[in-house]
């Protein structure tokens, strides 16, 4: 096996063309483009308004199997699958979320894909991008600043300081910052509380981001979000501070849908960033719902395993804005499986085919979990050059007995070419019209079994547990009016159970529900599973140890 070049050496090598280039192929005149340098821009406003007379193109999920330290590839393979379908004679372009500076100073790494298969310019949109994230977190903090001085001045609503539900927010994974006091110092600083950090990918200001269909109701859903209560138990919202229009000023930049490249020069949309096992994990509702205007097919992803990314996709982005999804691609790989099966990981370049079999129960319970939405799947194993034959072989009979199409995808070794097959049968899957989606639950479905139907129809647990404190904070919100609300959970991507080490498709496993969080604004309810935090912390090595400048003043070790 030959050296490959690294992600970075890839996409500095790349032959980049100008941003104006590329929106002429969605037939966008420069007009309507906010240049951020030559090679990333924003759409403006008046774009928006005049495309939504076009007809919608197809739209197509890419997801995955439980994700391992090994890898699945879910990103490059929606890059490469973009490609793929533009190499074909498709026109077609991908909408990706951004990527959070926390796992990429972590150990999850950047989200621009790989190989052969990624969005460029790789270090810009790795690390400040066009600044959406910055005024995402600035948002939300001015919040947190007009509630403490609204208390420190006379606190005329009475909210109850013991009360406030609305933390603060950094893009990075500081553990140290998960639970703080703040107001020390004297009756000038402000009333003290205790108090915490949330990553700012978690934060309530990125779902109603990125479920918004324009800043009107960007303006309505921030003021409809619900920071703590008064003393007599009454929700508090923003927009009885008075804090919806600044908030949504400092947004209106942020707002517009960023406009960047693959590797090989097709469309694509990057757009807000919400985590999967934390948040809803999928892309803004305003660049998918542009792009189906602009292009025939649109490629977007979701966070983590179909078991949180794709189901809340679903059940939270398609029920808020009507979007009707024509295909899913669930992605896997012979290595991940191999893991699921029970190797380890520096065993995993070894032919293993009975590993690879026993892990196929982990992509079993996904493509099941995926019918229940009634969109028709395809399997696309991300090849790996150390993958051999007979493993493909397997996979793709154990998808054949469940009447499901298997392709082989190398884009990451040869881009869109590698991906050209995978690309013919999706598209033919998407023109066929068969999809029939649908949401796994009513909303007239109470709070309580809603979470309990997720766990058990997804998750092939035997039903849910939570103490009396947390059954009362279920009870409160269908009493204030809330029970309508889809379920947001917040779980470990690693494992359908709650215990990321239990790995393949564990059955009959109870699901911990441990905090009930209200999201007013996004009009959903966070429901938080057995140890998972909304404020990572970094490894035992972070990437940022091995992130830097060369000699030529050259960004190296983002991957």
């Amino acid at each position: 096996m030959g050296a490959y070049p690294s992600d970075l050496e890839i996409a500095n090598s790349a032959e980049k063309k100008s941003i104006s280039e590329i929106a002429n192929l969605l037939d966008i005149d420069e007009k309507h483009l906010i240049k951020f340098g030559d090679d990333k821009a924003k759409l403006s406003p008046d774009l928006l308004e005049k495309l939504k007379k076009n007809s919608d193109g197809k739209l197509i999920l890419v997801t995955a199997i439980s994700p391992t330290p090994a890898g699945e590839g879910k990103t490059t393979t929606s890059v490469g699958l973009v490609d793929g379908l533009c190499k074909i004679g498709k026109k077609a372009m991908i909408c990706l979320r951004e990527p959070s500076l926390g796992p990429c100073f972590g150990m999850k790494g950047g989200a621009a894909g790989g190989g052969y298969a990624q969005v460029i310019p790789m270090t810009d949109i790795n690390l400040h991008f066009t600044g959406d994230f910055h005024a995402i977190g600035a948002a939300h903090n001015l919040l947190s600043a007009l509630i403490d001085n609204h208390i420190h001045w006379d606190n005329e609503l009475d909210i109850d300081s013991r009360r406030i539900t609305w933390k603060r927010v950094v893009d990075m994974n500081d553990r140290s910052l998960r639970e703080i006091t703040c107001g020390l110092g004297g009756t000038g600083n402000g009333i003290p509380r205790q108090s915490g950090f949330d990553i700012t990918v978690a934060s309530e200001i990125m779902a109603v981001f990125c479920l918004a269909i324009d800043l009107d109701d960007l303006q309505k859903r921030i003021g409809n979000i619900v920071i703590g209560y008064s003393k007599k138990n009454e929700p508090i919202r923003a927009k009885q501070l008075n804090a919806d229009g600044a908030i949504t000023a400092l947004l209106k930049d942020a707002f517009m849908p960023n406009l960047v490249q693959t590797l090989e020069n097709n469309p694509a949309f990057m757009h807000g960033g919400p985590f999967a096992n934390i948040a809803h994990g999928c892309n803004s509702v305003v660049a998918t719902k542009t792009a189906l205007k602009l292009a025939d097919y649109v490629v977007t992803e979701a966070g983590f395993g179909a078991d949180l990314g794709a189901e809340k996709f679903f059940d939270i982005k398609c029920r808020k804005s009507e979007l009707e999804p024509d295909a899913v691609v669930l992605v896997a790989t012979t290595k991940a499986l191999k893991m699921h099966g029970g190797v380890k990981k520096d065993e995993l370049d070894k032919e293993n085919i009975q590993a690879v079999i026993k892990g196929c129960e982990n992509l079993g319970k996904h493509i099941e979990n995926i019918s229940k939405f009634g969109v028709p799947v395809i399997v696309a194993i991300n090849d790996y050059v150390s993958d051999t034959e007979n493993e493909h072989e397997q996979i793709i009979n154990f998808c054949k007995n469940l009447g499901i199409q298997c392709k082989i995808s190398s884009h990451w070794e040869k881009g869109g070419e590698g991906a050209s097959d995978l690309a013919e049968e999706v598209a033919k899957i998407a023109d066929s019209n068969v999809s029939e989606f649908n949401t796994l639950y009513p909303d007239n479905m109470c709070l309580w079994d809603k979470t309990e139907h997720i766990a058990k129809n997804i998750y092939g647990a035997s039903g849910i547990i939570a103490d009396k404190k947390v059954r009362n904070q279920f009870s409160k919100l269908e009493n204030d009016g809330f029970g309508n609300y889809p379920i947001c959970m917040a779980k470990t991507q690693y494992s359908f159970s709650t215990d990321p080490l239990l790995m393949g498709a564990p059955k009959g496993h109870e699901v911990p529900v441990r905090e009930v969080r209200l999201a007013a604004g996004a009009e959903f309810i966070v429901v938080v599973c057995g140890e998972i935090m909304t404020m990572p912390g970094l490894p035992r090595v972070p990437a940022a140890e091995s992130i830097g400048l060369d000699n030529d003043k050259e960004i190296i070790g983002l991957f």
